[in-house]
């Protein structure tokens, strides 16, 4: 298993650090930037067609739950289930820029907020 490190090449479109999950530390998942089998994901697919690093890029919303594509019912299930924040991962991003996300979720060895 790999050790979590600061790899901003490992944050997700959606507001994740991949870095740190266990299943990209195992080596099962590439992370969702390299993930093609994820053509289920619609913040996967925006993000590419619009050549976004992470939805902290788009400019079409100030509020980032006025989005369909981000806050739909699958994005709500993955969040209940996992625990998981992706809105202040985003916003962190937006705020702080995607270094400084990488850093903070490397030096707090975490996947979400």
């Amino acid at each position: 298993m790999k050790e979590i490190s600061k790899n901003k090449d490992a944050v997700s479109f959606c507001g994740l650090y991949c870095g740190a999950c266990g299943k990209y530390l195992k080596g099962k998942c590439k992370g969702c930037a390299e993930n093609i089998k994820a053509t289920w994901c619609t913040v996967r697919k925006c993000c590419l067609d619009n050549k976004y690093r992470t939805c902290g890029e788009c400019k079409k919303f100030t509020e980032i739950m006025d989005c369909k594509k981000y806050n739909n019912f699958f994005s709500k299930l993955f969040g209940f289930i996992f625990k998981s924040d992706r809105r202040t991962g985003i916003e962190f991003i937006k705020k702080n820029g995607i270094d400084a996300f990488t850093e903070h979720m490397y030096r707090n060895r975490k996947q979400s907020f």
